[in-house]
């Protein structure tokens, strides 16, 4: 009987993807691609670096630990220029905002694949963070704003899916080009498809106005939203414990593991093809029982860090292991986004994915750098435990707090 009634609930829920994908003219479509491709470049930009750090390190002299200052940096740079920058964006059309972004993001790309210090390397990927904070700000919200409303959900679905491929085969191929042609060629590799994008970008994105325009003093308003407050906690948790591990994981996969280089390559390969899995997850069965989704994501999350470490006896567990990461992680990234946009009025939907944006880096940032004193104290092989915690604490607060309050709300109706 359960699997009877299960099965009816994920045929009606991907009936439900069916016609909100039908909703969606030919020219949206294209706008959309778009967007997945801005999305999968951007993403693949932000995580390339953790696939080659060791190498990285190696170039400037330095240990994993200090080469992950990158990443740490990058993710502040994130967290503090998100809500000023939005700022100031909120005054431009979408379409030309769109452009304006990715010009930035080439032009810190090729400013990474020239810099002669690390110092620089790093001043390079804080211009790459200035278009990434606004990007991922705006990015699901225009995703939204191009549709039908009746087709969000999908439209996020699909701009998310171009996200989960970055790591099937941007970070992995970002990675192979690294080893094979040093990681300066990956950084200018990323600035020419995002001149490609952009060239793609100014031929079939529609005009768009900017949404309402937004002023600081309406910040206290959002943080007087208790339910978006709660999610803001919750993805700071989450945000820290994945990148506490995830910064790491190559190391880990390395020296813990044992896996060879070429081993490691297809291990990300896996965890990024689990991304995409999880993305369709999302589309196939989010709308049907959305509380049930993230609780399932939340805690499978949890459990495959925590066997990070056990995991790492054997490739076929290891493997395994990066899988259900990699699915719960997606899962739950996007369909937060969703819940996000259910919370807030459509003239917030931005600034408050914004705040976001900025905690999660603000996660980041701070996984990172708890996860690079773990691995100096007690080893790189304590990453997934430390991250597991971390993740089992946001997740408490998720199911005691979060999970109730899309009761009834419009975070569990879908966006309107």
């Amino acid at each position: 009987m359960a699997a009877s009634d299960g099965g009816g609930a994920r045929g009606k829920a991907g009936r439900a993807a069916g016609e909100k994908s039908g909703l969606i003219r030919p020219r949206q479509w294209l706008a959309l691609a778009g967007l997945a491709v801005a999305a999968f470049v951007f993403n693949t930009s932000e995580f390339v670096p953790i696939g080659l750090l060791t190498d990285i390190g190696a170039s400037f002299s330095l240990a994993e630990e200090g080469a992950a200052v990158m990443i740490s940096v990058y993710a502040w740079g994130v967290m503090l220029m998100s809500l000023p920058l939005m700022v100031l964006a909120s005054r431009v059309g979408f379409r030309r905002l769109m452009l304006g972004l990715l010009a930035l993001f080439a032009t810190g790309q090729f400013l990474c694949a020239v810099a002669p210090t690390f110092w620089l390397l790093v001043a390079a990927r804080l211009v790459v963070a200035a278009a990434h904070s606004v990007f991922w700000a705006v990015v699901m919200v225009v995703a939204a704003r191009v549709v039908d409303p009746r087709a969000s959900s999908a439209a996020i679905g699909l701009v998310a899916t171009g996200s989960s491929v970055a790591q099937i085969v941007g970070m992995p191929l970002g990675r192979a080009i690294g080893l094979a042609l040093g990681w300066r060629m990956t950084f200018a590799a990323m600035g020419v498809a995002s001149v490609a994008t952009l060239a793609y970008l100014a031929v079939v994105f529609p005009s768009m106005g900017p949404g309402k325009r937004f002023r600081l003093w309406q910040l206290p308003g959002l943080f007087r939203n208790r339910s978006l407050v709660t999610l803001y906690v919750v993805v700071v948790f989450l945000a820290a414990g994945q990148f506490a591990a995830y910064s790491y994981v190559e190391p880990f996969l390395l020296r813990v593991a044992g896996l060879p280089a070429r081993g490691v390559t297809l291990a990300l390969s896996a965890f990024g093809c689990a991304g995409l899995l999880g993305s369709v997850l999302f589309s196939r069965l989010y709308d049907g029982n959305r509380r049930v989704f993230l609780a399932a994501s939340l805690l499978g999350e949890s459990v495959a860090l925590l066997l990070l470490l056990p995991a790492a006896a054997s490739p076929a567990s290891m493997v395994a292991a990066l899988v259900g990461w990699g699915a719960c992680q997606m899962g739950y990234g996007i369909a937060f986004q969703a819940v996000l946009i259910g919370f807030v009025r459509p003239e917030e939907a931005t600034v408050a994915m914004a705040t976001y944006s900025g905690l999660y880096n603000l996660g980041i940032g701070g996984g990172t750098a708890l996860g690079g004193v773990a691995a100096a104290r007690l080893g790189v092989a304590s990453v997934g435990v430390v991250g597991g915690v971390l993740v089992v604490a946001g997740t408490a607060v998720a199911l005691a707090l979060l999970l109730p309050r899309m009761r009834g709300s419009r975070a569990e109706a879908g966006p309107r």
